[in-house]
């Protein structure tokens, strides 16, 4: 119907039809298994891998990078495209692991709603609660999905008791388990009491059947869960916990759903309720607090650079939401940041490692962009009406280290990778006017970042390094008079960020610092966002 609209029309009638959302959780909570089944169900892949880092296993589309796939973790954000029912599905697989904070963070910036993930047996994790915290601050509306009730774990209740009393949001169920966590029999539709029953397949590997069974047949099949189940439900509406849309969208309430992400139990019921609950794209604010039309000119906010992903071309590839109006590929945009005309003949529509040429995009559209040697995060492109959208915040790293090219005759490339990785934000590069450029200092949020970036030289640009760690622990920003005032102090040094130029003053402890500002009144040091969770 939206292709026969006039075109001032068109772009608001797309936006309504795309979903754009994260999948957020701690790690090992099922994450990138979670994705890879919301594939499976909408019926854009025909088997699903497992995420277990076993021989013989196959990892899931989202996990493509060699590292991920022998630790069996997510280590960068991931784009699923993909249609279900009348909608366009911008699925987003973020890093579970608290050390890629930083790059989850990137990705909340590009969705309008987000899945939270819990592990049934362990409930609300910190790093769940970090990601959540993001999600509140950018106001991004949060749906729940309990994961793993096909395993031992806790009371239905108690998860959702957790949930209010932790982090203050008010449980809404979808859908209930029945049966306790480790014998799921199915799961209860909560505005209707209808009962679904699912048919397992091996390793959750191909779709799993569901089945309507008349209540009194599963009644008399399961007379004890059926009994504790109805009681369940009935307390749940005694309490008010019903779902309420307004509520959902303010982010006071999330909408809960039960389920076994490996063996398929609920994931087509989450996609659903994704399709009918989530947000569509909304006009976005730019720098200054005015919200962007979404029928403005094309706009979009860069929320990630990723090197390395099709080893044949080596390119790289800047992934862009689109905020406003209707891009098309070739169209000329300014890059906000330097004025600067950026062309996109090579504009793609990303599901995993695969690509496809996108022709155009919408509001709320994931488009990756080829050979973007250019843009970073949190850049902004546009076509006729300028606009410039908040920048991403770098976080404060917390660990440091000097890195040197260890094979002499591979400096090259040892500097073209290393300003690649800062480029990417892949992490923080410092410089010192002490070492110099021959041996910049890397600063993480994570020590795991470090083995992302010591492995990404060796293998993609044949640099190996060496590392020798510094014993900082804080960094705080401060300016050129800062920066003179601690020259020749002990347990703190002054380096500048190569991405932007910032002077970073690091200490050495907290207590370090603390003695240090004493003795400077005037020394200027300033917090960055806080980074993970320790």
């Amino acid at each position: 119907m939206s292709e026969v609209l006039a075109e001032p029309a068109r772009v608001p009638a797309e936006a309504r039809r795309r979903r754009t959302f994260a999948v957020i959780s701690h790690p090992d909570a099922g994450k990138s298994t979670l994705t890879e089944a919301l594939a499976l169900y909408a019926e854009v892949i025909d088997t699903a891998g497992a995420v277990h880092g076993k021989a013989g296993r196959r990892g899931v589309t989202s996990d493509w990078m060699e590292m991920e796939r022998k630790r069996g973790i997510s280590i960068t954000s991931a784009v699923l495209q993909f249609a279900y029912r009348d909608c366009v599905i911008n699925l987003l697989d973020t890093p579970g692991h608290g050390d890629f904070s930083e790059d989850t963070y990137r990705v909340l910036a590009a969705v309008d709603a987000a899945v939270m993930l819990l592990d049934a047996a362990k409930g609300l994790e910190p790093q769940t609660l970090k990601l959540f915290d993001v999600c509140r601050s950018r106001g991004i509306p949060v749906l729940t999905f309990v994961n793993k009730w096909d395993r031992p774990g806790r009371e239905a209740l108690e998860l959702l008791d957790e949930v209010e009393q932790t982090i203050g949001l008010r449980p809404m169920p979808i859908t209930w388990p029945l049966g306790i966590a480790g014998e799921l029999r199915g799961l209860v539709e909560v505005a209707t009491g209808e009962f679904t029953r699912f048919s397992r397949t091996a390793g959750g590997a191909t779709r799993a059947e569901a089945e309507a069974v008349p209540e009194a047949e599963i009644a008399a099949a399961e007379p004890e869960f059926w009994a504790a189940a109805q009681d369940e439900l009935a307390l749940l509406q005694e309490i008010g916990a019903g779902f309420d849309e307004k509520d959902f969208l303010s982010g006071s309430a999330t909408p809960v759903l039960f389920g076994a992400a490996l063996t398929g139990v609920g994931v087509r019921r989450l996609l659903d309720a994704l399709v009918d609950l989530a947000p569509s794209p909304e006009p976005r604010d730019d720098a200054d607090g005015n919200p962007r039309p979404l029928e403005a000119p094309t706009s979009g906010l860069v929320f990630k650079v990723q090197a390395g992903m099709d080893r044949a071309h080596r390119d790289r590839m800047a992934f862009v939401r689109i905020c406003s109006g209707r891009f098309e590929r070739g169209m000329v945009l300014t890059h906000a940041a330097t004025g600067r005309p950026f062309a996109t003949k090579y504009a793609q529509a990303v599901f995993g490692q695969q690509r496809t040429t996108v022709e155009e995009a919408f509001p709320g559209d994931i488009v990756g962009l080829v050979n973007a040697g250019a843009l970073r995060p949190g850049d902004t492109l546009y076509s006729t009406d300028p606009v410039h959208f908040p920048a991403i915040p770098s976080f404060a790293p917390e660990h440091f280290a000097v890195v040197r090219g260890a094979d002499s005759g591979a400096f090259k490339q040892f500097r073209r990778g290393i300003e690649q990785l800062d480029s990417e934000g892949v992490i923080q590069v410092l410089v010192s006017d002490l070492r110099g450029d021959q041996a910049p200092v890397l600063a993480a949020v994570g020590p795991l970042q470090f083995e992302v970036v010591t492995s990404r030289l060796e293998s993609e640009f044949r640099a190996p390094v060496t590392l020798e760690h510094l014993g900082y622990t804080i960094a705080r920003r401060t300016d050129a008079a800062g920066a003179e005032l601690l020259k020749g102090q002990s347990e703190v040094e002054v380096l500048t960020r190569r991405a932007d130029g910032v002077l970073l003053a690091v200490f050495s402890n907290k207590w370090r610092m603390e003695t240090v500002r004493r003795k400077f009144e005037d020394l200027v040091l300033e917090p960055l966002p806080a980074g993970s969770v320790r």
